[in-house]
């Protein structure tokens, strides 16, 4: 069984980068990203501790906006502002599903595209949907896609199953492995016999965002396992959609949680940003 780790991935596209954020730093500019968060969930603070330390190694920025779980949704746009306003932001994430009561509506629309690292405005979907391969799609996406590419992990011809259905990551991946000539089958919680649909595929994009939702029953020899999740036990420990170490025992290969896809969409994130910071 193989291990499909995010580091070697992310140190890849670093690499790439280096060269380019040290241009920029002789001109005096640092790439540096907006983060918007509400509330203290852990997974976010966990995937935003990641981000910043990247960056900062990278020779980049981090500002953090930080609002209460009970802000106003007026309060909510104006922080939203105060980073699509910044000419020091070079790019813009917001983390979401956002609490109850609370949309992004305004957010989605108002966003300078030059500052939308994550494609939050649906208007930058345009190249996925059209089935450019070379689109700049949500960072977590992206890093799916990079991944498999990385690890030589042939998608043409093969049965894909995409468990999770949101625009940040379900729609999106699904639509980027058809660009890939796999055939792609988009599920969800709801679906009618889930660990059928499963089992039938030769990769499986868990992003579905239950803890440990993917176990055993899913799963068969030969399958290729993507984990998107990124969830907190019962133990207080993260986890991803996907029972790992059942996963590992079957399936040909799977990827953990955490060190796994987060830390390739965090070097999605900063490529993102760098890129926008060159063409500002």
């Amino acid at each position: 069984m193989r291990r499909l780790g995010g580091k070697e991935v992310g140190d890849a596209i670093l690499a790439s980068l280096a060269p380019k954020i040290e241009e920029l730093g002789k001109k005096g500019v640092v790439p540096t990203l907006g983060v918007l968060r509400v509330g203290a969930r852990e997974d976010d603070l966990a995937y935003e501790r990641g981000l910043k330390k990247k960056f900062e190694s990278a020779g980049c920025g981090v500002k953090v906006v930080e609002l209460p779980a009970d802000v106003s949704q007026e309060d909510l746009d104006k922080g939203f502002d105060s980073l699509n306003n910044a000419d020091d932001i070079h790019g813009i994430l917001v983390f979401r599903p956002l609490p109850k009561g609370l949309s992004d509506s305004y957010m989605r629309s108002a966003i300078k595209p030059s500052k939308d690292a994550d494609c939050m405005d649906i208007r930058n979907m345009a190249g996925i949907l059209s089935g450019d391969k070379n689109a700049a799609g949500p960072c977590t996406a992206e890093a799916v896609v990079r991944l498999i590419e990385h690890y030589g992990i042939e998608t043409k011809g093969k049965k894909a199953v995409v468990v999770g259905r949101s625009l940040v990551i379900g729609r999106p991946v699904a639509l980027m492995l058809i660009a890939r000539d796999a055939t792609v089958t988009v599920c969800h919680t709801k679906t009618v016999d889930l660990p059928g649909e499963c089992r039938n595929a030769d990769i499986i994009v868990a992003c579905c965002g239950v803890a440990k939702t993917i176990g055993p029953d899913y799963l068969r020899e030969g399958q290729i396992v993507i984990d998107v999740g990124m969830n907190v036990d019962e133990e207080g420990k993260l986890c991803g959609d996907v029972d790992y170490d059942k996963a590992y025992e079957i399936a040909e290969a799977v990827t953990p949680v955490p060190g796994g896809v987060g830390s390739v969409t965090t070097s999605i994130l900063l490529k993102h940003v760098v890129e926008s910071c060159e063409r500002a």
